[in-house]
This record gives C-alpha cells, structure tokens and sequence, in this order.
C-alpha cells in the first residue's frame, strides 16, 4: 500500500500521539489579516427586479417615513438636509438618501494596535469577526450560565490564537458580573490587553460610545483617529422603521470622531418585518439607508458599514429561527443593494437555533455563513461562536465555527490557473497507470495544497474507535479551546498606554455608582 506524503516526505511516519495533538490543536499555520475575495459574488435578481425593490423602499421612506426618537439636533440635521420632519417622524424623497451616502467611503482601513493586523473593509476584502451580544455562554463542562468578564477574556484570547479569525469584535458575551453602566469600560480595555487586532466598542449609551472613543485615543492618539478610524461601533434599529435616540446618539458620536457605525436592521420575518423575502428586503434598505445617511450628516465622510439581519421566524410558535434557507437567500440580494450604494457591507453569519453544537448547529449555521460568503459581505459579525439563536456563546462551537472559517479562506481563493497549478510536469512524470502521491509536483506543493482541519477526524473508523476514544467534534473542540487559553500569552502592549488605560477605566468607575440595569 502506498505510504502517505507525510510519511514520504518526513524520516518515519507521525505517530499516533502527534496526530492526534495535530487534530485536537497543536501548531497551526499563520493567518493573514483579512481575505482577499478571489471568487465573484452571487448576484441573483436582475435590474428590473433591483429596481422595483429600491421603488418600494423609495416609496416605504417618502409615504411611511422613519421615526428618530432623538433629540433636536438629530431632527434638526434632517430639517437642513431637505428632508420632512413631522414631530419625529420624517420622510424623505426618492434619491435624496442615495445622494448623502455617496460622500461615505467605498473602502476604509481599520487599524489596529499591531499593524499586522490592519484590516481594509469595503470592495473585495472579507473581515471574519466572533459573534456579537449574547447574554449567556456555555460549554460540555459547565452548561449554559450567564457569561462573566473571565468568560469575555476567554473569547478574546480564543480570536486572538486564531489564525481564521481578523477582527477581535466587540460585545462578545454579556459580562454580567459588571455594573451595566460599567461594564463597557472592561470590555473595551480586555479588547485592547488581551488582542493586538481591531475591536468594537460600545453603542449601549452616548456616554458609553465617547468612553470608547476616548480609549481608542489614549491608545491611537487623538490626532490619529480623527484621520483613521480605528473602532466600530455597531447600531440596531428598532424595526419596524424606528431609529431609537441610543443607537442614533451613539451612531453619531462615532461619526463625528470619523469612527465606523455599522448599521444593521434587525427583521425577523412576520414580526418586525413582512413574511415575504421582497417585502423585508425593501423594509432592510430603507432602514439602513437612513442610518447611514445620518452618518453623513454629522461628519460628511465618515466611514460606514451597510449592514442586514434578516431572519425569519416559526409561524407555529411565533419563536425566531436563524440559519434558514430564505434570509440566506435573500442576503444574495441585499448584497447586490449595497454594492449599488458603494458603500462596505455586512450581512450574515453562523447562525443556529441549536442549543448544542451539534449537525443542526452546523447545518444552519453553514447555509448562513454561505450566504455571507456569496452575498459579498466585507465584515462578517457572528462568524464564531453563535448558538441557541444569539441567546449562547459557546466554548465549543467558536472553535468549530473558527475551523471552518479556516476552510472559508482556501473557499474564497478560488482556482489560481498557472503552470504549476496546471501541473503538465506531474503528468509527464507519472504517465498512465501510476500515482502522483511521491511525484515531484506533489512534493513541492503538498504542504500547502488542500486545507487542513485541526477538528475533522479523517482516520479510518477503527483508528478513530480504538485510538481516538470515538470523540466527536465537539469533544476535540472541548479539549482544543482548553488547550489554547492553557498556553495563550497576551501580545505585547506599551506599559504606559496600559497605565494610562487602567487609570481612565479606574477613574469613570469611581465616578459613577454601580447600575445593574
């Protein structure tokens, strides 16, 4: 029987306690900052249809209007703009959004404290970032419990060891064992300690965005981020059709420090949004639109990120689903609308109902982060972790979703077409009849030629069986996320700028009593 290129290509076969350390996360190759898309997106409607679905949202903004619950300066932003304010409700003719928006960049860097790892979002680029909001976390020791700011650390390290994942993100769990009115400044400062990669920062309150803010300066430097942007901030609107005053006040504070919102509606079918895919979609871009343009209007130029949740919902239970086949689909087309704005997107992610990291975890949350891959997403939030429908964060399918994303970089790459690829030396080497598996073409290449998971088991069942205990995928994620926080080191950070850090954090604390709601 032949032997394996491994066993060619080293002095001895791996035994079999180095490929299982392989499987279960020993080293793991370098990752790259972001991807660049090597694959088209997938454009499914025509220009009819893209055009009758911008009509209804252009009709949707100009008859219904949208509701900005904010103060007068919001209102009055909109007055001066041409816009029509009615109490706060305010419409909007046909192409007047389109017009402010075209000031937004097509594509911005964001930097991060390292500038290995400074991500470019907008045009071809793809940012894989953890999920985002969940009040509990949960794993196969302990089961499902509010999440703790140990917990919040954790994630962070586990997306900073990972060579598939760019982006630190931002409220990744809940820590619920922080004041509500305090815990942000913990999570940006954990953001900033324990990953060198770009971050997001809070959108709960006004006072909270600028506290975020305020530490990106103190890290950055003042001068830097008026120039650059350097943290996201990302704001929901209250559908249908309501832009509450703590997501536009904040939306504004990051866009008047030239920071990126990111605007996202979040509709589930047949509650906060129509049954039909059309129907949502045109409600989706109408909502964003606005809030983009709003960006805008508080500091002509501002980055911005268009952004998109659709989901649906069961019609026996009235309970949300996620990771179904027609919000996926109708990403496609959000995708499209975007691109016919200019502006960088996210759209989709991981999502799963399940309550365990399991086939159907796997199954929904593949069809969505799919439609992320295909629709043209540039920031893709939710990328690891998400269960239980955003209501868990867990230990074990973060490192499943984080592997998979890994499989997402080689997806995106495409089919590079050269004379190596094409490989005509391994056919007139090897000729009719044999095998390539020692051939020289196969030695130059075999080390970076296919993807290679750290959690699929790829041996013959009774290896898997006898030697491997018969795990499943969640059991070796068990024992991966162990092992990477057991041997994480944080990455370097001036001690000063941690000082400094320490003291702002130290001093809004003391200022303020404790609020747990």
């Amino acid at each position: 029987m032949a032997q394996t290129v491994e066993a060619l290509a080293e002095p001895g076969r791996r035994t079999r306690a180095a490929r299982s350390a392989r499987r279960e996360g020993g080293a793991k190759p370098a990752g790259v900052p972001y991807i660049r898309r090597n694959i088209p997106t997938y454009d499914i409607l025509s220009e009819e249809n893209l055009l009758k679905i911008e009509a209804i949202a252009d009709r949707i903004l100009a008859e219904v209007g949208i509701e900005f619950r904010d103060d007068l300066a919001a209102l009055d932003l909109w007055k001066r703009a041409g816009a029509r304010v009615d109490g706060v409700r305010v419409t909007f003719e046909p192409g007047m959004l389109r017009e402010i928006v075209s000031s937004a960049p097509a594509q911005f860097t964001q930097y991060a404290r390292n500038p290995l790892h400074n991500v470019e979002i907008g045009g071809s680029n793809v940012v894989f970032s953890p999920a985002y909001g969940s009040p509990f976390v949960m794993d196969l020791d302990k089961g499902r419990r509010y999440g703790t700011i140990e917990d919040f650390r954790n994630f962070i390290k586990l997306a900073q060891a990972s060579p598939w994942l760019h982006h630190s993100g931002g409220t990744i769990c809940e820590p619920v064992d922080v004041p509500v009115n305090k815990r942000h400044l913990d999570m940006v400062y954990s953001h900033i300690k324990y990953s060198d990669r770009p971050f997001m920062g809070s959108v709960t309150a006004e006072e909270r965005a600028e506290d975020s803010i305020e530490m990106a300066r103190i890290l950055f430097g003042a001068d830097f981020i008026d120039r650059h942007c350097v943290i996201l901030g990302n704001v929901n609107v209250n559908s249908p059709l309501v832009w509450d005053g703590t997501m536009t006040k904040s939306l504004r504070a990051y866009a008047r420090a030239n920071q990126a919102a990111v605007i996202v509606p979040f509709i589930l079918g047949g509650a906060m949004g129509p049954v039909t895919n059309a129907g949502a979609i045109a409600q989706s871009f109408a909502e964003t639109i606005a809030g983009c343009a709003l960006t805008q209007l508080e500091r002509k130029g501002a980055p911005v990120i268009f952004g998109n949740f659709l989901s649906s919902m069961s019609l026996r239970s009235g309970s949300p689903t996620f990771g179904t086949p027609e919000p996926a689909i109708g990403s496609m087309v959000v995708g499209q609308l975007a691109r016919r704005l200019r502006l960088p997107l996210r759209c989709a992610g991981n999502f799963s109902n399940s309550k365990l990291p399991d086939g159907q975890a796997m199954q929904e949350g593949l069809m969505s982060m799919l439609s992320a891959i295909h629709c043209g997403a540039n920031f893709i939030l939710h990328s690891a972790g998400f269960l239980d429908g955003l209501l868990s964060m867990s230990y074990e399918k973060f490192v499943m979703d984080a592997d998979l994303c890994g499989a997402l970089h080689s997806y995106l790459a495409g089919v590079v077409v050269d004379d190596n690829t094409l490989a005509m030396d391994a056919f007139l080497q090897v000729g009719p009849g044999s095998h390539f598996l020692g051939c020289d073409h196969t030695m130059r290449n075999y080390q970076t030629a296919f993807w290679d998971s750290t959690l699929s088991d790829n041996e013959p069942f009774e290896k898997w069986s006898e030697e491997g205990g018969s795990t499943d995928i969640a059991t070796r994620a068990n024992r991966q996320w162990k092992k990477t926080l057991a041997e994480y080191e944080a990455p370097p950070l001036d001690p000063a700028v941690d000082e400094a850090l320490a003291a702002y954090v130290d001093g809004k604390k003391k200022a303020m009593p404790d609020a747990w709601y």
